[in-house]
Parts: structure tokens; C-alpha cells; sequence
């Protein structure tokens, strides 16, 4: 499968979110130098190839809400592989103040 330019940015850039840490889309958004782009972030992670290489996961909403996952079984999936890596999980949402990555 080949993917865009774009996209794979997206999942150079994802693979940079350490174990135990998150970023949001407009975080990956700005860093690529598209600022308004975060939905578009988004679409690349959505298509994701390769998820857990490429830890899509790890990306979240600006408030820190969970946002979508393409796994099997959802956002459900997503809470518990980040719980797995040590990222707290209330309420649907991540403490960004704890978890925030943005050291790209």
C-alpha cells in the first residue's frame, strides 16, 4: 500500500509519541506545519496501515477526549491500550497536563 506524502509525515511524526505519553491532531497538525490540518491528521491515522507500529492510539482530541479508533472494538480498545502504556483514562479523556507530548 503506498501512502501520501501527508500521511506518511503523520505516521513519522506518531511513531515519535513515547510509550505512556499523547499528542493531539492539531499538536501534529501545527508541527507539520498545517495548522488548521488536525482533521486531515485524522483521516491519515484513520487509514493507519500499520496500528500499534505506528501508535495512532496515542493521538487525541485538543481536550483531550479519545476520539475515534479504527480497531476492531473502538474508542473502548483505545482506553485500554493506553491504559496498558500508564495514560490515566477518566471519563473518556486523557489528562493532558500529565500526558501531553509535544517534544517532535
Amino acid at each position: 500500500m503506498t501512502v501520501s506524502r501527508f500521511a506518511a509525515r503523520v505516521y513519522e511524526l506518531t511513531s515519535k509519541v513515547p510509550e505512556g505519553k499523547v499528542t493531539t491532531y492539531g499538536a501534529i497538525a501545527r508541527k507539520m506545519g498545517k495548522p488548521k490540518a488536525s482533521r486531515a491528521v485524522g483521516a491519515a491515522l484513520r487509514a493507519n496501515p500499520t496500528p500499534i507500529v505506528v501508535p495512532c492510539h496515542r493521538v487525541v482530541g485538543h481536550d483531550g477526549s479519545l476520539g475515534g479508533y479504527g480497531g476492531a472494538s473502538g474508542t473502548p480498545k483505545k482506553a485500554k491500550l493506553l491504559r496498558k502504556e500508564g495514560v490515566k483514562v477518566s471519563g473518556g479523556r486523557v489528562d493532558l497536563s500529565r500526558f501531553l507530548f509535544t517534544g517532535f
